[in-house]
């Protein structure tokens, strides 16, 4: 069956293929991340990144924007942040005797949103418009954003001491959750040369990351995802897995329409990134966990035994039927 299926242009491959060899040059190892990264970025999503600090989450975020010919900005997230400092707000210029708008960080194609759970919720929640309608309002004007708009959000899963842990809402935006662990003694090693060979994270055009991919090929790659075909029988198996989700005894909450929704997206993405012209189960399989890992929500005497989101969403997964 799938042989005779005929291929797309290959744009999606195109863009993978050339983005993850221009970031590899300034990030060893990670790779897994920086496959997430793109497959929400093609699947036009946000992804959170949770890692401890060191872990090249920043540098990853600006190797992908530099290697896309993409317009990056990184906010700082606060406890003082406010909405403003990152939408914008209306100015009076004295010379003119008129209002105008000053833009804030958050007109950019990909935008950081660095330690977001150290700011609080009103700002936090600044952002909820932005990603799910690619749009702001200052002071009541409507202000359209950058397409494609990519937020690259990150926080410390260890440190909770002057945190605002994510609300279900925020949260529920990204479309992955991917967790940054330290690189294998063989990367580190290789990291370690790239940085006695002169290499300065600051400085990603001396580092020769260069764009390789232009505006109208990636919006050729995000268009070609959109046309991957998904089978009846593998979207009642994705359905199933996120019902699923819901009916699991030690779940307060499962994933959402909007997760069945980054389920779909994600996995035409990967799909396309592999060459396929069509997603299979596997493919849903793969991307189950980054995606709903964020959305479920366990009981707290489940979490008290030592049950993790992972383990259960490993535990559905086992038990719901896979499409022949």
């Amino acid at each position: 069956m799938t042989e005779s299926m005929p291929r797309m242009s290959g744009a999606v491959e195109q863009v993978a293929e050339a983005v993850k060899a221009e970031v590899g040059k300034a990030v060893k190892g990670q790779e897994a991340i920086i496959e997430g990264m793109l497959t929400c970025l093609l699947a036009d999503g946000h992804v959170l990144l949770e890692g401890v600090p060191g872990t090249a989450k920043t540098l990853m975020a600006r190797a992908l924007a530099q290697s896309l010919s993409l317009t990056f900005r990184r906010v700082q997230f606060t406890p003082d942040l406010m909405p403003s400092d990152i939408i914008g707000t209306t100015v009076y210029d004295m010379k003119s005797a008129e209002f105008f708008v000053k833009q804030g960080p958050i007109f950019t194609a990909v935008l950081m949103a660095d330690e977001i759970n150290r700011t609080p919720p009103k700002t936090q929640a600044a952002l909820l418009q932005a990603m799910e309608e690619r749009r702001v309002s200052i002071d009541g004007v409507d202000h359209a954003l950058p397409v494609p708009f990519f937020v690259i959000a990150t926080q410390n899963p260890i440190e909770y001491e002057g945190t605002y842990p994510l609300p279900e809402a925020q949260l529920d935006r990204f479309m992955m959750k991917l967790r940054v662990d330290y690189p294998t003694p063989d990367e580190e090693i290789a990291m370690l040369r790239l940085h006695q060979q002169g290499f300065d994270p600051h400085q990603l055009v001396a580092a020769d990351i260069k764009p390789v991919v232009s505006a109208e090929l990636l919006h050729t790659a995000m268009a070609e995802v959109k046309r991957i075909t998904v089978e009846d029988g593998v979207l009642k198996y994705l359905v199933d897995v996120v019902l699923a989700t819901r009916a699991a005894h030690p779940v307060i909450l499962g994933g959402s329409p909007r997760a069945a929704v980054a389920l779909l997206r994600c996995s035409q993405a990967w799909a396309a990134m592999d060459g396929r012209t069509f997603i299979t189960p596997d493919d849903v399989k793969l991307l189950a966990r980054p995606i709903l890992r964020h959305r479920v929500i366990l009981r707290p005497e489940a979490e008290l035994e030592g049950l993790t989101t992972d383990q259960l969403i490993e535990s559905v997964m086992a038990s719901v039927p896979v499409p022949r």
